[in-house]
């Protein structure tokens, strides 16, 4: 769900589009579920997951890094600059 990598977290999320509204769930299998009101075509909820981030973490969105996950569910994403305890409290994990 959360490791620590050189320069900050790397959080591996499970993205659930089409969604109400953009919001942090909680755990889901091992991984952090994130709902995104954006489609799954053409990179709008990856878009979408990045700006989210960004803001929530309050970090640009070039700190914000899609690792794994381009086109399905199951993403890996770095962010960069981010503490630990940071993302921890954050994510309420």
């Amino acid at each position: 769900m959360l490791e620590i990598i050189k320069g900050g977290v790397r959080l591996h999320l499970f993205i659930q589009p089409k969604s109400s509204k953009n919001e942090v769930v909680g755990p889901h299998n091992g991984e952090l579920k994130i709902k995104i009101t954006a489609p799954p075509v053409d990179g709008k909820a990856n878009e979408a997951l990045i700006e989210f981030l960004s803001d929530y973490f309050d970090i640009p969105k070039r700190q914000v890094v899609l690792v794994k996950g381009d086109t399905g569910r199951h993403k890996t994403v770095d962010l960069m600059g981010v503490e630990e305890k940071t993302a921890r409290e954050l994510l309420k994990l």
